[in-house]
């Protein structure tokens, strides 16, 4: 699957994940043919009904006595949300898109969690179509069908046809991502209406904002990506189990943005877990010191934290209000060097050898192309490549480079080798004072997060479910 479409598809998963809650249950009709309970409550029993406080918000009493236990090996994943059905096929069709992203065999409990989330997620898709839908404000197929289309363009080069080949070969379907897109665009256009239009953002947070980013000009930042879960205390060792379970996944080349988006607890599951540039004050003290000594690229956790767990994702640091030799702008060429199928150790080292010279020997970028067709090399010219987005381990051998010259050769003898030749560089600007209209974005944005999960949250409380 082409890294872009998994990248794609990871921004169209709409539904952040959900926080557990509690439901207080009706127990009626229960004393026929029983003479245990009688008509009222005596004042001794009503002295000795619990107490609401913090650690038992609801009252109740310590020793619950669980009337009718479910089936906990009966589970079937459909429901219907104020009478329409979410089926079985809707979750598979939806499990099969994120387990072809973790690129491994998934074990049957991760499964059945992954299952259990994607009803949770398809549940509140439903509630954001049809929110949409009842305000007038339902998204015509053709925009679906336009958004599924710059999807096909951006990943398969513009075919439609083989797109839908390639979800059914998955065990997905080109209906399941059209519904993800349907829903977050019904989300959006909610987003529009009810809540962007209320968050207000005044001038003198942004000054305050401004002042504070000058006072901490020159210290670091850093952009982190988290996976966060609630946990209290009766149920920690099973919340830190489970986070632990998913490091390991990690490690094992697991998707960060596809877990967190649908195993994140935060906020920022719908965009990955992404936390996007900040300063160690701004983090929670555990966070803070694990992330002050994390390298871009690491991943540590699970860190215990007030309120539950988190992973962290070190994507990328940099200075605050300062220049970062890694904005800078190159022209580059690949030279690449393919040691053909059945290649031996002994083979490769001599056409590795060879190919070292050659590149050492030409004489700038002008001279690429033609010493590389006689090395027997490709050449690919790569403009506009900014040097943060390339491999951690290459950004600093082409920082040092001067024009027309190549970093050592990488690769393997699967892959062969290949080089990067410097053709160009532009260096970032000078840094001039934080941007007041970038800054009152990002305190909206903030905050319309902040409501679009309480908008969510009601949705949920008006919504009639109903589990088969």
């Amino acid at each position: 699957m082409p890294t872009q479409f998994v990248r794609q598809v990871n921004k169209m998963t709409p539904i952040k994940s959900l926080k557990a809650t509690l439901s207080t249950l009706a127990v009626t009709a229960m004393v026929a043919n029983a003479a245990v309970v009688t008509a009222q409550t005596s004042p001794a029993q009503s002295e000795a009904a619990p107490a609401q406080t913090a650690a038992n918000p609801l009252g109740i009493p310590d020793d619950v006595t669980i009337i009718g236990r479910s089936d906990p090996n009966l589970r079937k994943a459909t429901a219907k949300v104020n009478g329409q059905v979410i089926t079985g096929t809707d979750v598979d069709q939806r499990v099969a898109l994120i387990a072809n992203q973790a690129g491994r065999q998934i074990s049957p409990e991760e499964m059945q969690r992954l299952r259990d989330q994607v009803l949770r997620n398809l549940i509140d898709e439903t509630l954001q179509i049809q929110a949409a839908e009842f305000q007038e404000m339902a998204v015509e197929q053709a925009e679906i069908d336009q958004t599924y289309a710059r999807v096909a363009a951006e990943n398969l080069g513009g075919d439609i046809k083989a797109m839908d080949e390639y979800l059914r070969s998955i065990g997905s379907s080109p209906q399941s991502l059209k519904r993800q897109i349907h829903g977050e665009l019904a989300w959006q256009n909610l987003l529009a209406r009810n809540v962007r239009p209320f968050v207000n953002v005044a001038t003198d947070e942004v000054n305050e904002m401004i002042e504070r980013l000058e006072a901490a000009r020159g210290t670091e930042e850093y952009r982190i990506g988290e996976i966060y879960m609630n946990a209290t205390s009766e149920n920690a060792a099973q919340v830190e189990q489970t986070m632990r379970q998913i490091m390991e996944q990690l490690r094992e080349g697991g998707n960060f943005v596809a877990y967190a988006r649908q195993y994140s607890q935060a906020s920022t599951a719908v965009v990955g877990g992404d936390l996007g540039f900040v300063r160690a004050a701004q983090l929670p003290a555990e966070l803070a010191t694990t992330a002050q000594n994390m390298q871009p690229g690491q991943l540590v956790g699970p860190i215990a934290i007030p309120g539950g767990y988190s992973i962290l994702y070190m994507i990328d640091r940099r200075q605050v209000l300062g220049n970062d030799p890694r904005d800078a702008v190159l022209s580059l060429k690949q030279i690449s060097l393919d040691f053909g199928p059945g290649a031996t150790q002994e083979s490769a080292a001599a056409k590795l050898e060879q190919f070292t010279n050659g590149v050492k020997a030409m004489r700038g970028c002008g001279d690429a192309d033609e010493a590389s067709a006689a090395l027997g090399a490709t050449v690919v010219t790569n403009n506009q490549i900014q040097v943060r987005s390339l491999p951690e381990e290459l950004q600093p051998l082409l920082l040092e480079l001067n024009i027309g010259q190549s970093t050592p050769p990488f690769g393997s003898l699967n892959e062969g080798v290949r080089v990067l030749m410097l053709c160009g560089r532009d260096d970032p600007d000078e840094v001039g004072g934080p941007d007041p209209d970038a800054v009152m974005a990002q305190l909206e944005n903030s905050r319309v997060d902040k409501r679009a999960q309480r908008y969510l949250r009601d949705l949920r409380n008006d919504a009639f479910v109903e589990y088969n």
